[in-house]
């Protein structure tokens, strides 16, 4: 898809993702493969350990994963979830994502580790997916659909693509249904909006669209653990980063709004965690 043809929110979060600084910010501290929350067992847990062990816990919470499988991940980052779901089960991929520089990334991962004849990796906008209805078993999402300023069409065209009977499996950093939104005016600020998805949100949505809640596994402690540790390895890594092309003016920003998503985390007006349903 050519820019051109990208909203204007979905092309701010493109160039941002495209910029110098947060390619080699993301790869070289948030994770790698897995840039989204992770699930700890310890505050000084690796961000990698714990950023993987999200992505089997979601695994496991899918039902007939195998190489019959076709998965389309929404907002794929590096790709490192669905090179997962490749190598344990034998999936057919598709990794859609907005960053062409993230994207170059994964591909490069995908021939290193021999599995790039199961995994396709798609330029694209997840709020007009170019794929026809009932195209796959599984939609997948990680920390993806809150950089959307139309997230009910996010969750529509997920729906739209999904087989009767599939499953739809996401994670996002949401608001809670009772959060104060004037405190959260520094975390909009951040991802350039005015509001989160919220756990409501997502189950009326979801819900008028004909898909059934399965579960919802709410870890609402994980997000400020998980941007506390991000913080910390930015702050000790600084010269490292510098070193890799990361501005000084870039790190000293994103401090600050990490700062501002663990303060409300711990405040109670953020939570995460993880969502199934299925299509009716």
């Amino acid at each position: 898809m050519s820019s051109e043809n990208y909203s204007e929110v979905v092309q701010t979060a493109r160039e941002y993702y495209n910029s110098e600084d947060a390619d080699n910010f993301y790869f070289h501290i948030w994770g790698g493969e897995d840039i989204h929350i992770g699930l700890y067992e310890s505050d000084d847990e690796p961000i990698a350990d714990a950023s993987r062990r999200t992505v089997a816990r979601m695994a496991e919470h899918l039902e007939g994963l195998g190489p019959e499988t076709r998965v389309l991940d929404l907002g794929a980052g590096y790709g490192g979830s669905m090179r997962y779901l490749a190598r344990k089960f034998g999936c057919h991929c598709v990794a859609l994502n907005l960053s062409e520089v993230e994207n170059e990334r994964d591909r490069a991962m995908n021939r290193e580790q021999g599995l790039d004849n199961l995994i396709d990796v798609v330029d694209g906008d997840f709020t007009r997916l170019a794929y026809e209805d009932n195209s796959f078993d599984v939609v997948w999402s990680q920390d993806a659909f809150l950089h959307s300023g139309d997230r009910a069409q996010v969750c529509a065209e997920a729906v739209r693509v999904l087989k009767p009977g599939g499953q739809m499996i996401f994670t996002d950093p949401m608001q809670t249904d009772t959060a104060e939104t004037a405190r959260l005016q520094p975390v909009y600020d951040r991802i350039h909006l005015d509001s989160l998805g919220s756990p409501g949100f997502y189950r009326k949505t979801l819900g008028d669209l004909g898909m059934k809640e399965v579960r919802f596994d709410a870890h609402p402690d994980q997000l400020p653990r998980h941007y506390s540790r991000v913080r910390q390895e930015l702050i000790d890594n600084r010269d490292h980063l510098i070193e890799n092309g990361v501005s000084p003016e870039y790190i000293d920003r994103m401090k600050t709004g990490l700062g501002h998503w663990v303060d409300r985390g711990k405040g109670g007006d953020l939570t995460w965690g993880i969502f199934l349903f299925r299509k009716e």
